[in-house]
Protein backbone atom coordinates (compact mmCIF):
# COMPACT_ATOMS: atom_id res chain seq x y z
CA UNK A 1 0.00 0.00 0.00
CA UNK A 2 1.48 3.11 -0.95
CA UNK A 3 0.51 6.34 1.26
CA UNK A 4 -0.68 5.95 4.63
CA UNK A 5 -3.36 8.38 4.68
CA UNK A 6 -7.38 7.84 5.13
CA UNK A 7 -7.38 5.99 1.97
CA UNK A 8 -4.00 3.71 2.47
CA UNK A 9 -4.36 2.87 6.52
CA UNK A 10 -7.89 1.72 6.39
CA UNK A 11 -6.95 -0.62 3.22
CA UNK A 12 -4.01 -1.86 5.24
CA UNK A 13 -5.82 -2.65 8.05
CA UNK A 14 -8.62 -4.58 6.35
CA UNK A 15 -6.34 -6.77 4.01
CA UNK A 16 -4.34 -7.56 7.39
CA UNK A 17 -7.12 -8.37 9.80
CA UNK A 18 -8.24 -10.75 6.34
CA UNK A 19 -4.81 -12.36 7.18
CA UNK A 20 -2.69 -11.04 4.38
CA UNK A 21 1.00 -9.86 4.66
CA UNK A 22 0.43 -6.10 3.82
CA UNK A 23 3.40 -3.11 4.31
CA UNK A 24 2.80 0.30 3.88
CA UNK A 25 5.15 2.75 2.49
CA UNK A 26 4.97 6.57 2.73
CA UNK A 27 6.95 9.53 1.99
CA UNK A 28 6.30 11.25 5.36
CA UNK A 29 6.86 10.55 8.68
CA UNK A 30 3.97 10.68 11.35
CA UNK A 31 2.40 12.37 12.69
CA UNK A 32 1.87 14.76 9.42
CA UNK A 33 -0.40 17.63 8.44
CA UNK A 34 -2.26 17.37 5.69
CA UNK A 35 -4.07 20.50 4.21
CA UNK A 36 -7.64 19.25 4.56
CA UNK A 37 -11.19 20.77 5.52
CA UNK A 38 -11.09 18.58 9.28
CA UNK A 39 -14.62 17.58 8.90
CA UNK A 40 -15.99 14.08 8.56
CA UNK A 41 -19.47 13.64 7.07
CA UNK A 42 -21.86 11.10 7.87
CA UNK A 43 -19.93 8.89 4.99
CA UNK A 44 -16.70 9.04 6.38
CA UNK A 45 -18.18 8.23 10.00
CA UNK A 46 -20.00 5.28 8.49
CA UNK A 47 -17.01 3.74 6.59
CA UNK A 48 -14.84 4.52 9.91
CA UNK A 49 -17.18 3.08 12.57
CA UNK A 50 -16.58 -0.58 11.46
CA UNK A 51 -12.42 -0.38 11.26
CA UNK A 52 -13.16 -0.12 15.21
CA UNK A 53 -12.06 3.79 15.38
CA UNK A 54 -12.69 4.95 18.48
CA UNK A 55 -13.49 9.36 18.68
CA UNK A 56 -11.52 8.74 21.91
CA UNK A 57 -8.21 7.69 19.73
CA UNK A 58 -8.12 11.15 18.16
CA UNK A 59 -7.42 13.84 20.88
CA UNK A 60 -9.69 17.05 19.21
CA UNK A 61 -12.58 15.08 17.59
CA UNK A 62 -15.32 16.80 17.84
CA UNK A 63 -19.06 16.22 17.42
CA UNK A 64 -21.13 18.71 15.08
CA UNK A 65 -24.95 18.50 15.74
CA UNK A 66 -26.39 21.68 14.04
CA UNK A 67 -24.68 23.42 10.60
CA UNK A 68 -25.64 26.89 9.09
CA UNK A 69 -25.80 27.94 5.39
CA UNK A 70 -26.01 31.35 4.51
CA UNK A 71 -26.91 32.47 1.03
CA UNK A 72 -25.50 34.63 -1.55
CA UNK A 73 -28.35 37.08 -0.30
CA UNK A 74 -27.62 36.79 3.37
CA UNK A 75 -30.26 34.81 4.49
CA UNK A 76 -28.97 32.08 6.92
CA UNK A 77 -30.62 28.70 7.49
CA UNK A 78 -29.75 26.13 10.43
CA UNK A 79 -30.14 22.87 9.97
CA UNK A 80 -29.81 20.21 13.10
CA UNK A 81 -28.52 16.99 12.39
CA UNK A 82 -30.73 14.23 13.37
CA UNK A 83 -30.88 12.20 16.91
CA UNK A 84 -29.32 14.69 18.70
CA UNK A 85 -26.02 15.15 21.03
CA UNK A 86 -24.41 11.48 21.85
CA UNK A 87 -25.47 10.53 18.14
CA UNK A 88 -22.73 11.50 15.64
CA UNK A 89 -23.85 12.55 11.84
CA UNK A 90 -20.95 14.85 11.48
CA UNK A 91 -17.46 15.72 13.55
CA UNK A 92 -14.31 17.12 13.15
CA UNK A 93 -10.87 16.20 13.81
CA UNK A 94 -7.11 17.67 12.34
CA UNK A 95 -6.28 15.16 9.90
CA UNK A 96 -2.76 14.85 11.70
CA UNK A 97 -4.74 13.17 14.30
CA UNK A 98 -7.46 10.98 12.28
CA UNK A 99 -4.51 9.84 9.93
CA UNK A 100 -1.83 8.88 12.68
CA UNK A 101 -4.79 6.83 14.36
CA UNK A 102 -6.01 4.98 11.34
CA UNK A 103 -1.85 4.23 10.87
CA UNK A 104 -1.69 3.23 14.46
CA UNK A 105 -4.63 0.57 13.96
CA UNK A 106 -2.95 -0.71 11.06
CA UNK A 107 -0.27 -1.33 13.02
CA UNK A 108 -1.81 -2.71 15.61
CA UNK A 109 -3.60 -5.56 13.32
CA UNK A 110 0.28 -6.78 11.73
CA UNK A 111 0.81 -4.18 8.97
CA UNK A 112 4.39 -3.39 8.32
CA UNK A 113 4.72 0.52 8.03
CA UNK A 114 7.81 1.84 6.46
CA UNK A 115 8.22 5.31 6.83
CA UNK A 116 9.89 8.42 5.66
CA UNK A 117 10.72 6.69 2.01
CA UNK A 118 9.50 7.65 -1.49
CA UNK A 119 8.99 5.31 -4.13
CA UNK A 120 11.67 4.99 -7.44
CA UNK A 121 9.60 3.26 -9.47
CA UNK A 122 7.09 0.19 -10.12
CA UNK A 123 7.42 -2.75 -11.99
CA UNK A 124 3.94 -5.25 -12.93
CA UNK A 125 5.03 -8.61 -13.76
CA UNK A 126 2.44 -11.77 -14.74
CA UNK A 127 2.34 -13.03 -11.01
CA UNK A 128 3.74 -10.12 -8.49
CA UNK A 129 4.24 -6.26 -8.75
CA UNK A 130 7.45 -4.81 -7.72
CA UNK A 131 7.95 -1.48 -5.95
CA UNK A 132 11.78 0.19 -5.62
CA UNK A 133 12.31 2.46 -2.66
CA UNK A 134 14.63 5.16 -1.81
CA UNK A 135 17.02 3.93 0.76
CA UNK A 136 15.62 1.00 1.29
CA UNK A 137 15.50 -2.60 -0.11
CA UNK A 138 12.24 -3.33 -2.77
CA UNK A 139 9.17 -5.18 -1.74
CA UNK A 140 7.37 -7.03 -4.05
CA UNK A 141 3.50 -8.55 -3.60
CA UNK A 142 0.62 -9.71 -5.56
CA UNK A 143 -0.89 -6.37 -5.73
CA UNK A 144 -0.44 -2.83 -4.83
CA UNK A 145 -2.80 -0.64 -3.60
CA UNK A 146 -1.88 2.82 -4.96
CA UNK A 147 -3.41 5.45 -1.85
CA UNK A 148 -1.06 7.95 -2.93
CA UNK A 149 -2.66 11.14 -3.57
CA UNK A 150 -3.54 13.21 -6.98
CA UNK A 151 0.06 13.32 -7.76
CA UNK A 152 0.26 9.92 -7.18
CA UNK A 153 3.98 9.01 -7.79
CA UNK A 154 2.57 5.10 -8.96
CA UNK A 155 0.22 6.40 -11.48
CA UNK A 156 3.27 8.74 -12.46
CA UNK A 157 5.93 5.82 -12.70
CA UNK A 158 3.06 3.42 -14.87
CA UNK A 159 2.56 5.89 -17.20
CA UNK A 160 -0.78 6.86 -16.32
CA UNK A 161 0.03 10.26 -15.21
CA UNK A 162 -1.94 12.73 -17.27
CA UNK A 163 0.03 15.92 -17.77
CA UNK A 164 -1.49 19.47 -16.75
CA UNK A 165 -4.50 17.98 -14.70
CA UNK A 166 -5.03 20.38 -11.35
CA UNK A 167 -8.31 19.19 -9.89
CA UNK A 168 -11.54 20.09 -10.13
CA UNK A 169 -11.33 22.30 -6.84
CA UNK A 170 -8.31 24.30 -5.37
CA UNK A 171 -8.44 25.42 -1.73
CA UNK A 172 -7.06 27.22 0.86
CA UNK A 173 -7.20 26.63 4.58
CA UNK A 174 -5.83 28.07 8.12
CA UNK A 175 -6.50 27.54 11.44
CA UNK A 176 -7.64 30.28 13.66
CA UNK A 177 -7.52 30.18 17.83
CA UNK A 178 -9.27 32.55 20.48
CA UNK A 179 -12.68 31.82 18.47
CA UNK A 180 -15.25 33.44 20.92
CA UNK A 181 -18.32 33.87 18.24
CA UNK A 182 -20.49 31.61 17.10
CA UNK A 183 -18.16 29.86 15.13
CA UNK A 184 -16.81 28.11 18.29
CA UNK A 185 -19.82 25.80 18.20
CA UNK A 186 -21.39 26.23 14.62
CA UNK A 187 -20.02 24.37 11.45
CA UNK A 188 -20.87 27.08 9.22
CA UNK A 189 -21.08 26.94 5.14
CA UNK A 190 -20.91 30.69 3.26
CA UNK A 191 -22.36 30.39 -0.19
CA UNK A 192 -20.40 33.85 -1.33
CA UNK A 193 -21.16 35.23 -4.61
CA UNK A 194 -18.01 35.64 -5.51
CA UNK A 195 -17.71 32.24 -4.88
CA UNK A 196 -19.90 30.21 -6.29
CA UNK A 197 -20.25 27.56 -7.01
CA UNK A 198 -17.51 27.28 -4.55
CA UNK A 199 -18.10 28.14 -0.87
CA UNK A 200 -16.25 29.15 2.18
CA UNK A 201 -16.16 27.49 5.63
CA UNK A 202 -15.83 27.52 9.27
CA UNK A 203 -15.14 23.90 11.27
CA UNK A 204 -15.32 24.09 14.69
CA UNK A 205 -12.37 22.42 16.62
CA UNK A 206 -12.24 21.88 20.55
CA UNK A 207 -10.03 25.27 22.72
CA UNK A 208 -11.48 27.96 20.49
CA UNK A 209 -9.95 26.73 17.25
CA UNK A 210 -11.37 26.49 14.22
CA UNK A 211 -10.29 25.62 10.47
CA UNK A 212 -11.48 28.15 8.34
CA UNK A 213 -11.07 28.48 4.27
CA UNK A 214 -12.88 28.75 1.19
CA UNK A 215 -12.68 26.42 -2.22
CA UNK A 216 -13.58 27.55 -5.45
CA UNK A 217 -13.89 25.49 -8.98
CA UNK A 218 -11.28 25.64 -11.30
CA UNK A 219 -12.71 27.21 -14.27
CA UNK A 220 -10.30 29.63 -15.71
CA UNK A 221 -11.50 32.44 -13.26
CA UNK A 222 -9.25 32.72 -11.02
CA UNK A 223 -5.61 32.60 -10.73
CA UNK A 224 -3.22 31.24 -8.10
CA UNK A 225 -3.11 35.29 -7.43
CA UNK A 226 -6.57 35.93 -7.32
CA UNK A 227 -7.27 33.36 -5.08
CA UNK A 228 -4.16 34.75 -2.68
CA UNK A 229 -6.13 37.82 -2.87
CA UNK A 230 -9.43 36.70 -1.79
CA UNK A 231 -8.20 34.98 0.97
CA UNK A 232 -6.74 37.49 2.22
CA UNK A 233 -9.86 39.44 2.99
CA UNK A 234 -12.42 36.62 3.54
CA UNK A 235 -12.20 36.72 7.31
CA UNK A 236 -12.36 40.33 7.21
CA UNK A 237 -16.12 40.10 5.57
CA UNK A 238 -18.28 41.09 8.19
CA UNK A 239 -20.27 38.06 8.71
CA UNK A 240 -17.78 36.09 8.57
CA UNK A 241 -15.57 38.32 11.64
CA UNK A 242 -18.97 38.40 13.58
CA UNK A 243 -18.98 34.50 13.70
CA UNK A 244 -15.42 34.12 14.52
CA UNK A 245 -15.33 36.59 16.99
CA UNK A 246 -13.27 39.89 17.45
CA UNK A 247 -10.10 38.42 19.18
CA UNK A 248 -9.85 35.82 16.52
CA UNK A 249 -6.27 34.93 15.12
CA UNK A 250 -4.93 33.12 12.09
CA UNK A 251 -2.20 30.58 13.27
CA UNK A 252 0.58 29.75 11.34
CA UNK A 253 0.73 30.13 7.00
CA UNK A 254 -2.33 29.15 4.98
CA UNK A 255 -2.08 26.50 3.40
CA UNK A 256 -3.49 25.78 0.06
CA UNK A 257 -4.23 22.43 -2.05
CA UNK A 258 -5.84 20.86 -5.16
CA UNK A 259 -9.13 18.87 -5.22
CA UNK A 260 -9.27 16.05 -8.11
CA UNK A 261 -13.33 15.10 -8.47
CA UNK A 262 -13.10 13.59 -11.55
CA UNK A 263 -13.87 9.81 -10.62
CA UNK A 264 -16.00 9.83 -14.15
CA UNK A 265 -12.81 10.56 -16.22
CA UNK A 266 -10.40 8.46 -13.81
CA UNK A 267 -8.02 5.24 -14.42
CA UNK A 268 -9.15 2.79 -11.68
CA UNK A 269 -7.25 0.25 -12.22
CA UNK A 270 -3.97 -1.21 -13.99
CA UNK A 271 -2.92 -5.35 -13.70
CA UNK A 272 -2.04 -5.59 -10.46
CA UNK A 273 -2.47 -2.05 -9.05
CA UNK A 274 -5.84 -0.28 -7.76
CA UNK A 275 -5.92 3.16 -6.91
CA UNK A 276 -7.72 4.74 -3.95
CA UNK A 277 -8.80 8.10 -2.40
CA UNK A 278 -7.31 11.02 -4.73
CA UNK A 279 -5.16 8.66 -6.40
CA UNK A 280 -8.31 7.67 -8.21
CA UNK A 281 -9.99 11.08 -8.31
CA UNK A 282 -12.97 9.86 -6.26
CA UNK A 283 -13.84 13.50 -3.94
CA UNK A 284 -17.33 14.62 -3.95
CA UNK A 285 -17.49 17.09 -6.52
CA UNK A 286 -19.99 18.72 -5.31
CA UNK A 287 -18.70 19.50 -1.66
CA UNK A 288 -14.98 19.06 -2.36
CA UNK A 289 -15.20 16.20 0.75
CA UNK A 290 -12.73 12.99 0.02
CA UNK A 291 -12.18 10.90 2.93
CA UNK A 292 -15.14 9.20 3.33
CA UNK A 293 -14.70 8.55 -0.53
CA UNK A 294 -11.00 7.51 0.45
CA UNK A 295 -12.11 4.70 3.08
CA UNK A 296 -14.91 3.68 0.89
CA UNK A 297 -12.28 3.14 -2.05
CA UNK A 298 -9.99 1.50 0.10
CA UNK A 299 -12.74 -0.75 1.30
CA UNK A 300 -13.63 -1.78 -1.40
CA UNK A 301 -9.92 -2.36 -3.03
CA UNK A 302 -9.64 -4.72 0.09
CA UNK A 303 -13.30 -6.56 -0.58
CA UNK A 304 -11.74 -6.65 -4.28
CA UNK A 305 -8.39 -8.81 -3.15
CA UNK A 306 -10.06 -10.51 -0.10
CA UNK A 307 -12.49 -11.77 -2.32
CA UNK A 308 -11.12 -15.23 -4.03
CA UNK A 309 -9.15 -14.22 -6.72
CA UNK A 310 -5.81 -13.07 -5.96
CA UNK A 311 -3.97 -15.35 -8.70
CA UNK A 312 -6.37 -13.65 -11.15
CA UNK A 313 -5.54 -9.99 -11.47
CA UNK A 314 -8.31 -9.12 -14.03
CA UNK A 315 -11.27 -10.53 -11.69
CA UNK A 316 -9.95 -8.33 -8.92
CA UNK A 317 -10.02 -5.40 -11.39
CA UNK A 318 -13.17 -6.25 -12.66
CA UNK A 319 -14.83 -6.42 -8.73
CA UNK A 320 -12.98 -3.23 -8.03
CA UNK A 321 -13.91 -1.17 -10.47
CA UNK A 322 -17.78 -2.51 -11.03
CA UNK A 323 -18.20 -2.06 -6.92
CA UNK A 324 -16.73 1.80 -7.44
CA UNK A 325 -19.05 2.49 -10.65
CA UNK A 326 -21.91 1.19 -8.35
CA UNK A 327 -21.14 3.07 -4.92
CA UNK A 328 -19.93 6.23 -6.69
CA UNK A 329 -20.14 7.12 -10.79
CA UNK A 330 -24.25 8.27 -10.90
CA UNK A 331 -23.43 10.55 -7.87
CA UNK A 332 -21.02 12.08 -9.19
CA UNK A 333 -22.82 12.74 -11.84
CA UNK A 334 -25.64 14.26 -10.34
CA UNK A 335 -23.47 16.27 -8.18
CA UNK A 336 -22.15 17.88 -11.50
CA UNK A 337 -25.19 19.13 -13.24
CA UNK A 338 -26.42 20.42 -9.30
CA UNK A 339 -22.59 22.04 -9.36
CA UNK A 340 -23.52 23.68 -12.79
CA UNK A 341 -27.65 24.87 -10.86
CA UNK A 342 -25.22 26.16 -7.67
CA UNK A 343 -22.84 28.12 -10.09
CA UNK A 344 -25.68 30.69 -10.45
CA UNK A 345 -26.65 33.28 -7.68
CA UNK A 346 -30.23 33.23 -7.85
CA UNK A 347 -30.44 29.12 -7.90
CA UNK A 348 -28.36 29.08 -5.25
CA UNK A 349 -30.44 31.47 -3.58
CA UNK A 350 -33.88 30.02 -4.50
CA UNK A 351 -32.28 26.68 -3.46
CA UNK A 352 -31.33 27.75 0.54
CA UNK A 353 -35.08 29.32 0.24
CA UNK A 354 -36.64 26.14 -0.44
CA UNK A 355 -34.50 24.22 2.29
CA UNK A 356 -35.48 26.70 4.72
CA UNK A 357 -39.01 26.48 4.30
CA UNK A 358 -40.04 23.87 6.48
CA UNK A 359 -39.22 21.65 9.11
CA UNK A 360 -39.12 18.76 7.06
CA UNK A 361 -36.85 20.23 4.38
CA UNK A 362 -34.58 21.37 6.96
CA UNK A 363 -34.23 17.93 8.68
CA UNK A 364 -34.19 16.07 5.49
CA UNK A 365 -31.70 18.15 3.11
CA UNK A 366 -29.28 18.01 6.06
CA UNK A 367 -29.51 14.21 5.42
CA UNK A 368 -29.04 14.47 1.91
CA UNK A 369 -26.08 16.56 1.96
CA UNK A 370 -23.92 14.45 5.03
CA UNK A 371 -25.35 11.31 4.82
CA UNK A 372 -24.43 8.31 2.63
CA UNK A 373 -27.01 8.01 0.81
CA UNK A 374 -27.20 8.49 -2.98
CA UNK A 375 -27.73 12.02 -4.25
CA UNK A 376 -28.85 10.08 -7.67
CA UNK A 377 -30.78 7.71 -6.09
CA UNK A 378 -33.76 7.83 -8.00
CA UNK A 379 -31.43 7.06 -10.62
CA UNK A 380 -30.00 3.94 -9.22
CA UNK A 381 -33.08 1.93 -7.72
CA UNK A 382 -30.85 -1.20 -6.55
CA UNK A 383 -30.28 1.24 -3.87
CA UNK A 384 -33.82 1.90 -2.55
CA UNK A 385 -34.86 0.93 0.90
CA UNK A 386 -37.30 1.84 3.31
CA UNK A 387 -35.53 3.26 5.87
CA UNK A 388 -33.99 5.84 3.14
CA UNK A 389 -34.47 8.90 5.55
CA UNK A 390 -34.30 7.39 8.72
CA UNK A 391 -30.91 5.43 9.63
CA UNK A 392 -29.77 6.16 12.64
CA UNK A 393 -26.19 7.75 13.33
CA UNK A 394 -22.67 6.44 14.43
CA UNK A 395 -20.99 6.55 17.26
CA UNK A 396 -24.06 6.15 19.39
Amino acid sequence: VIGSGAGGAPVAWSLAKAGKRVAIVDKATFPRDKCCGDGLTTLALRELAPLGLAPAQVPNWQDVHEVWLRSPSGREVRLEMPGGKGVAFAATTPRRELDMALLDMAKAAGAVVIEGHAITGVAQHHDHVEVTIEHHAPLAGRHLIAADGMWSPVRKALGLHQEGYLGEWHAFRQYASNVTGTAAERLYVWFEPDLLPGYAWSFPLPDGRANIGFGVTRDGRYSGADMKHLWAGLVDRPHIREALGPDATLDDRHTAWPIPAGIDRAVLSADRTLFVGDAVRATDVMTGEGIGQAVLTGRLAAEAITAGADDSPAAVRRHYERAVRHHLLADHRMSKVLNGWLAKPLLARGAIRLVGLSGWTRRNFVRWMFEDEARAVVFTPRRWHRRFLRQPGTYR
